[in-house]
């Protein structure tokens, strides 16, 4: 008889340690030359900008430039130069499948440190919205992080480089918080008893992608940091989703710069 069950289930048996096949390296390879892209590499230090609103600002700013070298078949790249810094931002990876297939490429091309900067609806009252919160775990309800990790209840930073963040986060004007998060793949069945039950573990946001990104860094020994920026009360109150002057693009890129560099110096 076969080991695989009959019906594959997200939660089956998996061999977490066995090399993928389809490797992010081959993919970018391929698609180079099909678009007759250079091989080059990313910045060091990347970003990932779910809901676009960094990048659309500056775009409009004309303070970015698009990465020529960047060969994701899914998303463009775009350069921004901040206090020093060239970061490399890619904008609408939304959700936990695609943040995880972007950030496997964005390893494989060179970028160094991940941080992610998402949208969050408030849970547990931190203050009034929006504020940031570094994720320091995130419950795991979504498909992805258990292809990168065995079942557990949650995916957790990595301790040390979530210090020196929260660390450098916390000298910016805008209020940062810390703390668990509540990833799920299915926004539109966040339930009162779901929330109820996220509430119970702690988490005092709920977002799309840090426990599949937590996963995949610890299973691939990547340096990645998930923010949320909690913006909202899940649409049920007028006004909701508001995230300050210029859709809050100036504090999410001040909020990256400075957690990359106190990542770096703090290493």
């Amino acid at each position: 008889m076969s080991d695989f069950p009959r019906i594959p289930t997200i939660l089956g048996a998996k061999r977490h340690a066995a090399p993928s096949v389809f490797r992010p390296e081959n993919l970018l390879r391929e698609a180079r030359r099909q678009r007759g892209l250079p091989d080059e590499p990313v910045p060091g230090i990347c970003a990932l900008d779910p809901d676009g609103d960094l990048v659309r600002a500056l775009r409009a700013s004309g303070r970015a430039r698009r990465a020529n070298g960047w060969a994701c078949y899914h998303t463009e790249m775009d350069v921004v130069e901040h206090d020093g810094q060239a970061i490399g931002l890619v904008g609408l990876a939304v959700g936990a499948p695609f943040a995880v297939l972007v950030a496997e490429q964005l390893f494989a091309s060179g970028c160094r440190l991940l941080v992610s900067v998402t949208s969050a609806g408030q849970i547990a009252p931190l203050g009034p919205p929006p504020y940031f919160m570094l994720i320091d775990r995130a419950l795991r309800d979504e498909g992805t992080s258990h292809h990168y990790l065995p079942p557990a209840l949650f995916a957790e930073a990595d301790p040390g480089l979530a210090d020196r963040a929260f660390a450098a986060a916390s000298r910016l004007a805008v209020p940062v918080h810390r703390g668990a998060a509540w990833t799920t793949d299915a926004p539109y069945r966040e339930t009162e008893e779901a929330i109820a039950q996220a509430r119970a573990h702690g988490a005092l946001a709920v977002e799309m992608e840090a426990a599949a990104l937590y996963a995949f860094a610890r299973a691939r020994e990547r340096p990645v940091l998930c923010f949320a920026h909690v913006t909202n009360q899940m649409a049920r109150v007028e006004g909701d989703f508001e995230k300050g002057e210029d859709d809050g693009a100036a504090a999410s890129l001040a909020l990256i710069a400075a957690v990359a560099r106190g990542v770096v110096e703090g290493a």
